[in-house]
């Protein structure tokens, strides 16, 4: 499984560029704002520059479907290694399969996202062309967020899928490190994650001993800055 960046921030591209576990890195409106993006080409093109290659995920930000179509001709010019990123449907509920179909049709590479439903993968799955590739990100951690178990959906989308040798199913909003095991052993193709969890990820394999002592180490450390005392 591909381990994939979710950040649109330009010192975490440069931090992770040469890393030889992260695979590609995702991007969406609100990681580019947070970021600062000031220009979304420019901003764009610069992280483009400063991934080494690696696959990145750009995505449309209009919200009529016919308008996607065009944002997205224009982001697959900017790079070779570029994934449009297309969501499922608009805020007014319209499935983008038109703007998909028009899109993988042209040979332009795919990452439909805000997937939720088996029937909306199956529904992605009759758009694409079979020659075009093509990821599917299902967002596993908003579902549990709503008390929804999302390994199900995932059963049945990967399932599917498999007569589709150009498409790959992503494991998206990802919410603590145990996601990346949940993810594999399910057989999902690429998980996308916080930096700030790709480090504890890193860091996988330490005993429960030594985490308790580490645990242990960090609250004395804590309360010693703090200056706390008994007494007082």
């Amino acid at each position: 499984m591909k381990i994939f960046c979710d950040s649109a921030d330009y010192k975490i591209f440069l931090r992770y560029k040469k890393d030889k576990i992260i695979k590609g890195f995702t991007t969406n409106p609100s990681l580019m704002r947070q970021s600062g993006a000031k220009s979304y080409k420019s901003y764009s093109v610069k992280l483009l520059k400063n991934s080494s290659k690696k696959p990145v995920s750009l995505e449309v930000f209009s919200d009529n479907i016919d308008e996607m179509y065009n944002q997205g001709k224009i982001i697959n010019g900017w790079a070779k290694n570029v994934y449009v990123k297309i969501p499922v449907v608009n805020t007014k509920g319209k499935f983008t399969g038109k703007t998909i179909k028009k899109l993988s049709d042209e040979k332009v590479k795919l990452n439909i996202t805000a997937v939720y439903t088996f029937g909306q993968v199956k529904s992605i799955c009759k758009k694409i062309n079979k020659k075009t590739k093509v990821i599917i990100s299902i967002f596993a951690g908003r579902m549990g967020d709503q008390l929804k178990n999302p390994i199900p959906i995932f059963k049945k989308s990967l399932k599917h899928i498999k007569k589709f040798k150009n498409v790959e199913i992503l494991w998206a909003s990802v919410r603590e490190p145990y996601n990346f095991i949940q993810a594999k052993q399910l057989g999902c193709h690429i998980i996308t994650v916080p930096p700030k969890i790709i480090d504890k990820i890193q860091s996988f394999g330490k005993s429960f001993d030594r985490l308790t002592i580490e645990t242990v180490k960090a609250f004395l450390t804590d309360s010693k800055k703090s200056k706390f005392k008994i007494l007082n």
